[in-house]
C-alpha cells in the first residue's frame, strides 16, 4: 500500500514513518506542505487517471493551506475524493475534528501519536478503500456492459419501410439505458404488414429483458400465426411460461397489434391493455381510435381476445404509441389524446417535428418514462379502386 505523509515538522514525519516502517509499510512518501501534496498527487487538471496514493495522513495546522482546506480540495476533485484521508492534530477542539470530518477525512489521530491506535486506524481505512476500489470497478464493468446492451437494443429496431403502398417509421428513446418498450413490423407477403408495439412493466434491466424476450416471441408468432387473435394468444401462452424466481413478481406486458392488408383494404388489430391506437383519415374525417379489446399480457391463462377490423383508406395514418409518449404531454390526463392528434394534424406527422415535440427531455416536475412511437401511412392510388 501506498502511504503519503504530509507534515511540516520534519520529527513527525520521521516517527510516524518509522512506525509504518515496522508495521510492513514500505511505500511511503511525503510531503511538507498541501502544495507539495497537490504536486505529488498530480495537478487536478491534467485527464483523470488512478493517483499514486492509497492513504494520506495529513497534519491539520500546517502553514499556508491547512488540512482542513487540503482534505476539503481533495474532495471536490474527482481523481482524488476517494483517497482516504486521515487526519492528523494535536487540537483537542472537538469542532475543528467535526469540520475535519465534514471536510471530508474519514479518520483522525490525535498527537502524541499512540502506535497502536494509527495501525489500527490505517488498517480500517485501507479496507475501506479496497472495498470501494471493487465497487468502482464493478460498476464501470456494469456500465460498459450498460451501454453495450443499450446499442445491442437499438440496433435491432426495424428499419424503415417505404414501398409503394405503405410507409412505416419509428421513434424510440429509453428512460434509462435500457427500455421496457419495443415497437417492430414484419413483411407478411406482398400486401401484409405485421405491426406491433409493447410496453413491459417497469423499467431497467428486469423490464428490457422481458421487452426483448416478447420482441422474440414476435417475431416467431407473427411469421407462423399472422391473424392479430392468434399472434396475442401465443404471446399471452409464452409469457405465462416464464417463471420468476420471486413468485411474488409476475411481469406482464401491453400490446397492440395490427395487420395492415394493403390489398384488401383493412386493419385488424387486437389492443391488449395498451393505450388506444389512433387511425386519422386521409379524406380529412374524424380519427378512429383502436381501443382495447383484451386485458395485459402474462398475467391469466385462457384470457378473451377480441379481434376488430377497421377500413384503411388512402392517406390514412396509423398511430401507435406507448403511454410514455403522452405523459410527455403537458396535458390532463383525459385530454392527452386530443392533444396528441393535435401535433399529428399541425406536423403532418412528420416524424422529425414529432420527435423534436414530444421526445425533448421531460420537465424536472415530469416523470420520465420510456418512449416508443410508429406512423404507418397508407399512400394515395395504394388502394385498389
Amino acid at each position: 500500500m501506498r502511504i503519503l505523509i504530509v507534515d511540516d515538522n520534519p520529527m513527525n514525519v520521521m516517527v510516524v514513518r518509522e512506525m509504518l516502517k515496522k508495521a510492513g509499510y514500505d511505500r511511503i512518501g511525503t510531503a511538507a506542505s498541501a502544495d507539495e501534496m497537490f504536486r505529488l498527487l498530480g495537478n487536478a487538471d491534467i485527464p483523470p487517471q488512478a493517483p499514486l496514493i492509497d492513504l494520506v495522513l495529513l497534519d491539520m495546522m500546517m502553514p499556508g493551506m491547512d488540512g482542513i482546506e487540503a482534505c476539503r480540495i481533495m474532495q471536490q476533485t474527482e481523481r482524488l475524493r476517494d483517497i482516504p484521508v486521515i487526519m492528523v492534530t494535536a487540537v483537542g477542539d472537538s469542532l475543528k475534528l467535526a469540520e475535519a470530518l465534514d471536510a471530508g477525512a474519514c479518520d483522525f489521530v490525535t498527537k502524541p501519536i499512540n502506535r497502536i491506535e494509527l495501525l489500527a486506524r490505517i488498517r480500517a481505512a485501507l479496507r475501506l478503500k479496497a472495498e470501494k476500489d471493487w465497487h468502482k470497478v464493478r460498476d464501470r464493468r456494469l456500465r460498459e456492459e450498460l451501454e453495450l446492451a443499450r446499442q445491442v437494443q437499438a440496433a435491432a429496431l426495424p428499419s424503415p419501410v417505404d414501398e409503394p403502398g405503405l410507409s412505416i417509421r419509428g421513434l424510440y428513446k429509453p428512460a434509462e439505458h435500457l427500455a421496457g418498450d419495443w415497437y417492430a413490423w414484419y413483411k407478411i407477403d406482398s400486401n401484409r404488414y405485421g405491426i406491433a408495439i409493447i410496453d413491459a412493466m417497469g423499467h431497467g434491466i428486469a423490464s428490457s429483458l422481458v421487452c426483448m424476450f416478447v420482441a422474440s416471441a414476435l417475431r416467431d408468432a407473427i411469421l407462423t400465426q399472422v391473424d392479430p387473435e392468434y399472434v396475442v394468444r401465443e404471446l399471452n401462452r409464452r409469457a405465462i411460461q416464464l417463471q420468476f424466481s420471486n413468485p411474488l413478481v409476475q411481469y406482464y406486458f401491453t400490446c397492440l397489434y395490427a395487420v395492415a392488408d394493403i390489398a384488401r383494404g383493412t386493419l385488424e388489430y387486437v389492443n391488449a391493455g395498451h393505450p388506444p391506437g389512433l387511425l386519422t383519415r386521409g379524406d380529412g374525417s374524424a380519427p378512429q381510435k383502436l381501443d382495447r379489446s383484451c386485458v395485459a399480457l402474462g398475467l391469466f391463462d385462457g384470457i378473451q381476445i377480441e379481434k376488430r377490423v377497421l377500413e384503411l383508406r388512402e392517406g390514412d395514418r396509423l398511430l401507435l404509441y406507448t403511454d410514455g409518449v403522452l405523459e410527455s404531454l403537458d396535458a390532463a390526463d383525459k385530454w392527452q389524446v386530443e392533444k396528441l392528434l393535435d401535433i399529428l394534424e399541425r406536423t403532418g406527422a412528420c416524424p422529425e417535428q414529432l420527435e423534436k415535440l414530444l421526445f425533448q427531455e421531460p420537465e424536472p416536475h415530469m416523470r420520465q418514462d420510456d418512449r416508443c412511437l410508429i406512423i404507418a401511412e397508407v399512400k394515395k392510388e395504394a388502394l385498389p379502386r
